[in-house]
């Protein structure tokens, strides 16, 4: 009798060929190294549009900001770099403590910044955690830490605007016309309701330890305080003739602008802002575009040095 089809048939010398059953495992191998390969696919992509971001953003107004009048004080470029390099620096130490990351570490920190500030927020983040997802001998769990982590930032960001507010204000309201003031009470109000969630359902949205977050609190506090201070410190060396309790108003306005939600073109909010605290709308603005324009050339300059070292590395 026929055999049904081909495949039902013995092959020759009473032996059936079985390699169809090894061709459809092996099938699905590439398969299984995407599955453990995504970090390293979207730690890729997210460099790559690092690098198209940070070079739109530098030849769109970033190379007009640069060629403003550049400040001559030492003190500028000290606060100024001081202050750029203390967030990831603080994220260091942060997961130097969780983690025991290495001083290597450093490099992914810093991309993690310039992804959150030229990309889209929290971009970094999933960067950052596709980059410890990579190394799971020092990092068994990363998602826990990383999201404790960016909301503890939250809300020393919160809790810091706010106590500056406190600060600043009774020195500052009345240089604000009516309607302005109003707008900051509502912004003071959005940032209460905004951390509220988080304090009252804080055992199910945390993962670390309590302490271990207190202390997360208190370098995030620290973090931010630090930064704002340096760059007081830096505008004051480009304009002198501003008093520093006149900038750290300002940088107390500036953190404030930095968390209303739903707000476009924050930086252009400020700088108007500034410019009716203090006048002198040209230095002002000038100021402003000159070190978000500097912001940007760091950026392009470290990612630059990244990708250079990584082709190396790769290389040797």
């Amino acid at each position: 009798m026929a055999t049904r089809s081909g495949l039902d048939a013995p092959a020759a010398g009473g032996t059936v060929d079985t390699q169809s059953e090894p061709a459809d495992v092996t099938g699905l191998e590439p398969i299984q190294r995407i599955r453990r390969r995504w970090p390293t696919i979207l730690g890729a992509i997210l460099s790559v549009l690092m690098i198209v971001a940070v070079g739109r953003e530098l030849l769109d107004s970033g190379l007009a900001g640069l060629s403003r009048v550049i400040p001559r004080s030492v003190g500028f470029w000290f606060f100024f770099l001081t202050a750029y390099l203390i967030p990831p620096t603080f994220d260091w130490f942060i997961f130097r403590k969780l983690w025991k990351i290495p001083l290597s570490g450093m490099v992914a920190l810093h991309k993690k910044r310039i992804s959150n500030e030229t990309l889209i927020g929290y971009s970094g983040e999933a960067y950052f955690y596709a980059w410890a997802r990579q190394r799971t001998k020092m990092v068994a769990a990363p998602f826990g830490a990383v999201k404790d982590v960016t909301i503890m930032s939250a809300m020393a960001g919160h809790a810091v605007t706010l106590t500056m507010l406190l600060i600043v204000l009774p020195l500052g309201i009345k240089l604000l016309k009516p309607e302005d003031q109003h707008t900051v009470l509502l912004a003071v109000g959005a940032i209460i309701i905004m951390t509220l969630p988080f304090l009252i359902f804080s055992r199910r949205v945390f993962s670390l330890p309590v302490r271990t977050l207190w202390w997360v609190f208190g370098m995030q506090c620290s973090r931010i305080i630090s930064g704002s201070v340096t760059l007081a410190f830096a505008w004051y060396f480009a304009l002198p003739a501003v008093s520093v309790g006149m900038w750290l108003i300002l940088v107390a306005g500036r953190l404030l602008v930095s968390r209303l939600p739903f707000l476009p073109q924050k930086e252009t909010v400020f700088a108007a802002f500034a410019i009716m605290m203090i006048g002198r709308g040209d230095a002002i603005s000038e100021l402003l575009a000159f070190t978000a324009a500097l912001s940007l050339l760091l950026h392009a300059l470290l990612i630059g040095c990244f990708s250079l070292y990584s082709v190396l590395r790769k290389e040797t």
